[in-house]
């Protein structure tokens, strides 16, 4: 795919304009991504089309292979809720950066999906999911909060995070957490997975608070999204980061086209001497 603002680029386009093509490459590539995702993920020549009478997160849901109507909203809420929530993630930055670059935004998404890829942001998720999976598999389904607690403590004595909990920005309980809390209590009150969440929810922010060294031992949005894939079918953990790059395309892509209505400069990181160095190490130590 070459890029519209590639090429407008080359033909002297005035800065001024810069948005319109970015604008382009943007809904292209938005458009794009899902029937890019959907192919990895089946990885056959069965190749399902997207369908015209479906909005975009329950074509992505379709084009995956899943019609069953809980998937098809489910699908609507995660790509609405991790399509962006302020410029401050890894990924979203990531994209900010390197369009400050002038590069166009097929380059920029593709630089802030390895942003996306770290366990510490997009990737967490999965973590989140196998973490609940091998709670199940060591304390069993019906495990008592007390032992819920003791397997906590074990997770955070071995030099461990409780995936899921904490966020760098926000100091309460995520409201994608509690979006998707709402889903699960309509669509799977009964599933096992759903339930170990639920405890999970009342045991850990406790802990981290007495822990002393968490400032928000509140659940995010990982903490969540994991299970309620899982419920609908979609098992593979692996995939997970891919559904979120292709819904964070949205918010990505929308920075891209104001960074160039307004003109944003390229970005530098701050230098600091050797001296500046020292004395936070000496500080640290």
């Amino acid at each position: 795919v070459q890029s519209e603002f590639q090429k407008a680029y080359e033909k002297g386009i005035h800065k001024s304009k810069y948005w319109e093509p970015t604008y382009e490459d943007s809904l292209n590539l938005i458009a794009q991504l899902p029937i890019v995702a959907s192919y990895v993920y089946r990885r056959t020549d069965k190749f399902i089309p997207m369908d015209d009478s479906l909005d975009y997160g329950a074509n992505f849901a379709h084009m995956l292979g899943f019609n069953d109507p809980g998937m098809l909203e489910l699908m609507r809420l995660y790509v609405t809720i991790h399509s962006d929530h302020e410029g401050g993630n890894v990924s979203a930055h990531t994209g900010h950066l390197v369009a400050s670059a002038l590069s166009d935004p097929y380059l920029s998404f593709a630089a802030a999906l390895n942003g996306l890829a770290g366990p510490l942001h997009g990737l967490a998720n999965q973590e989140v999911l196998l973490w609940i999976k091998s709670v199940v598999a060591d304390c069993g389904e019906n495990v008592s909060k007390e032992h819920l607690k003791e397997y906590v403590w074990k997770t955070l004595n071995s030099g461990k995070v409780v995936p899921g909990y904490g966020h760098g920005v926000l100091r309460n309980t995520d409201p994608r957490y509690t979006c998707q809390r709402e889903f699960a209590l309509k669509h799977l009150p009964n599933d096992p997975l759903f339930k170990m969440v639920s405890n999970l929810y009342e045991v850990v922010p406790p802990i981290l608070l007495e822990l002393g060294k968490v400032k928000n031992p509140w659940p995010n949005v990982d903490a969540h999204s994991g299970v309620l894939l899982n419920y609908y079918g979609l098992t593979e953990a692996r995939f997970y980061t891919v559904l979120f790059g292709v819904s964070r395309s949205i918010g990505i892509c929308s920075q891209l086209i104001w960074d160039r209505a307004l003109g944003l400069a390229l970005e530098r990181p701050k230098s600091v001497t050797v001296e500046w160095l020292e004395n936070y190490v000496k500080k640290s130590a």
